[in-house]
């Protein structure tokens, strides 16, 4: 467990994060609302090399970054209500792109991920600090 104290601790830790990613790995994140999880994903993508503005894909449900080392795909289950939703949105060919998928409320859909997802829990502390835990499943 790591505890982050500042969004500049968050994105410090993605950027760490990101210098060891390599194609084809899925990173879920989970926890709720505020606890760090777009700020890790700028982190990520941001150590992946890419200088592009990383935004949560709430709406747009995924967002497409290129212009790193390896390309990333960020996903945002949050508003998605069936496996077929995320399905629907081309899930199974950007698992074959070849680039990094990071996961916002992964937990949501724990079934679609692949055995080798990584999954971090992201909570807040009573004090208003972070803390991120990788886990060895859907958290």
């Amino acid at each position: 467990m790591m505890k982050l104290n500042s969004v500049e601790d968050t994105m410090s830790w993605g950027c760490q994060l990101a210098s060891r990613l390599q194609s084809g790995d899925i990173i879920a994140l989970v926890g709720n609302l505020g606890a760090g999880k777009t700020h890790a994903t700028k982190g990520i993508i941001s150590g992946l090399e890419c200088s592009e503005n990383v935004s949560s894909p709430t709406f747009t449900l995924v967002h497409e970054y290129r212009g790193g080392r390896l390309p990333a795909f960020h996903f945002d289950f949050y508003r998605l209500k069936t496996s077929a939703e995320v399905i629907g949105i081309g899930w199974d060919d950007y698992l074959d792109a070849g680039g990094v998928i990071i996961v916002e409320w992964a937990d949501r859909f724990p079934d679609l991920l692949p055995l080798n997802t990584r999954w971090f829990r992201f909570d807040i502390l009573p004090d208003g600090t972070r803390v991120v835990a990788e886990s060895s499943a859907s958290c």
